[in-house]
Formats: structure tokens, C-alpha cells, sequence
């Protein structure tokens, strides 16, 4: 089945918005592990309301439009979707509470004939009270068997990928077993990641983790090598999704630090797989990226 490329360019998304508290901070903290040592003073600030700071890719999780492409008239066969690529840039950083508002549009589509296609979708958050933007929110969603539609539009992102050269740092992020369970609860309740029979009609032998989860991880392994543990020196957090980490794996970061930027790759060494690839992150209080420039001109 092909996608409805002119339903996708028409597509109106509805004013979102969401009130996001101290609670679901902490939350969305200790899901990815924050806290697992409790006496690193450097993780107590993301898992304990004194002196909460929020984790910055919680902005992919806030003002979310939800399972939008189930639309019957989308033409996505949602049983072949799986996450391409995410990307977060902050415009400022990203309070541990408050009320936000969000624009959504549909930025691109591609064919890609017989390997399917991409849809590319955008959303700027604002502060509801001073509606000064936050955040923006790349969301590429790759439909596995959809392509073939002859006709794409829309400017479409590139990935970065990593240097060609030995990382300077690595960094292994110990998941849990329950981690799955735990992450669930932000946002994403898809039985692929707690039902281990919906798991198996999926091709997988058990439960496994959300990429937003895994993406997520790149930040614990990002703060304390390249950041100074101050989660305002990140401005943008992309990467590519590769493969699928399951619950209870070590996730190896490889980072590449060339100051105002950092590039990253995550590997399962236990399964020689790469899970996350291109990844990238600029750094530096201050810093504007250009490619979310046209996300933060959107108007209230």
C-alpha cells in the first residue's frame, strides 16, 4: 500500500498543549536510569525535586500528537512503521514544570520507492505565558513498505555521520530489565514494549526498550564526558535509529568531542549491533543551529 501524499501535505495537526509537572520530570529521569547510583551527586539533581534540573530530550515526549498516523486515510501500514530518526533542538532550557503549547506540520515526505518511504514531521512548543519557543521536535517516521507514490516534497533533514577515526570517549549505560516497563509510562504504552506474546507477532523473541528511551540515553552518556553535567550546554540533541536494544543490555556510547559539537554512535558489543548511528549533539549555552532555525521562527 502506498501513503496518501496528498492527504500528508494537506495535514492539519490541532493546537497542542500540555501541562508537564515536577513528577513527570522525575519521571522521565529515573526511566532512563538516573539514579542508578545513588550516591553520584551528579545524577541527584535529575532524581530529587531540590534543585530539580529536567533532562533535555523530555521535549520529545512533551505537547506529543499521538498516533496520528493511524489515520485510515494516511494510507500507513502501522504494523511496518518503525522510528527513522529523532531530533530535539532547546531554544532555551527546558524547566523542570510548566505549560506549553505547540504548532505540529507535516515538513516532508519521501518516496523511496521499493524500500518505502519517510514522513517527516515538525513541532515547535512555546511557553504559554510569555510564548517564547522552547523546544522543537523533529520526528522522522520510516514506513517500511508504504513507498512507491511517485512524489515526494518537502526539504529533508540530513544526518551527520560520525567521524572517521578512533571516538575519544566511550561511555557503557547499564539498562534494567524493567527499564521497558518503567519508560512506558511517560508516554509510549505500545504493547511491543510489555507484552512478550505482542512482541513475538512483531518478529522480536521478547519486549524491546523505546528508541525514544534509548535516545534518551544518549544524554546520560553525553552529560557527564562533554557537558560538565549542566544539561543547559545541551542544544540539540539527532541521531538515527538503527536497531532495537533490548531491556537488560549494555549500551555503548562512542563519542567524538570537537567542542561546540559532540557526534555519537550506541553499540549492543553483546550482539555487535549499532542501535543509534549519526548521532549529534551541539553544545555551549548561547549556540542558535541553523537547522532548526525555520522551526523557531513558527508564530504563536
Amino acid at each position: 500500500m502506498a501513503l496518501n501524499v496528498d492527504a500528508l501535505e494537506d495535514w492539519t495537526f490541532p493546537r497542542l498543549a500540555q501541562d508537564y509537572t515536577v513528577k513527570d520530570s522525575l519521571l522521565y529521569a529515573v526511566s532512563l536510569g538516573f539514579g542508578q547510583d545513588p550516591m553520584d551527586p551528579a545524577q541527584l539533581p535529575f532524581v530529587y525535586e531540590r534543585d530539580l534540573k529536567a533532562v533535555p530530550t523530555m521535549a520529545a515526549i512533551l505537547c506529543h500528537p499521538g498516533r496520528w498516523t493511524a489515520d485510515p486515510k494516511l494510507g500507513v501500514t502501522l504494523n511496518k512503521v518503525v522510528h527513522g530518526e529523532q531530533r530535539v533542538f532547546l531554544h532555551s532550557s527546558l524547566a523542570p514544570a510548566g505549560e506549553l503549547y505547540a504548532r505540529a506540520r507535516v515538513t516532508a515526505v519521501e518516496d523511496k520507492g521499493e524500500k518505502g518511504a519517510v514522513i517527516h514531521a515538525a513541532r515547535t512548543m512555546f511557553d504559554a505565558k510569555t510564548h517564547e519557543p522552547i523546544a522543537s521536535v523533529l520526528h522522522s517516521t520510516f514506513c517500511r513498505i508504504d513507498g512507491g507514490f511517485g512524489r515526494s516534497f518537502g526539504p529533508t533533514p540530513e544526518a551527520t555521520p560520525c567521524p572517521n577515526r578512533d571516538p575519544d570517549l566511550i561511555v557503557d549505560v547499564v539498562t534494567r530489565p524493567e527499564q521497558a516497563l518503567l519508560y512506558r509510562l511517560n508516554i509510549d504504552r505500545n504493547p511491543l514494549h510489555a507484552d512478550p506474546a505482542y512482541a513475538a507477532r512483531a518478529g522480536f523473541d521478547r519486549p524491546i526498550l523505546h528508541g525514544l528511551c534509548t535516545y534518551g540515553l544518549a544524554v546520560r552518556a553525553l552529560l557527564p564526558t562533554v557537558a560538565s553535567n549542566d544539561p543547559a550546554a545541551i542544544r540539540s540533541v539527532e541521531c538515527r535509529f538503527s536497531r532495537p536494544v533490548f531491556p537488560g543490555e549494555t549500551v555503548r556510547f562512542q563519542i567524538w568531542n570537537e567542542g561546540s559539537r559532540a557526534h555519537f554512535r550506541a553499540r549492543v558489543e553483546g550482539r555487535d549491533v549499532t542501535v543509534l548511528d549519526a548521532g549529534r549533539a551541539l553544545l555551549g549555552r548561547g549556540h542558535v543551529n541553523p537547522d532548526y532555525a525555520l522551526l523557531a521562527e513558527e508564530t504563536p
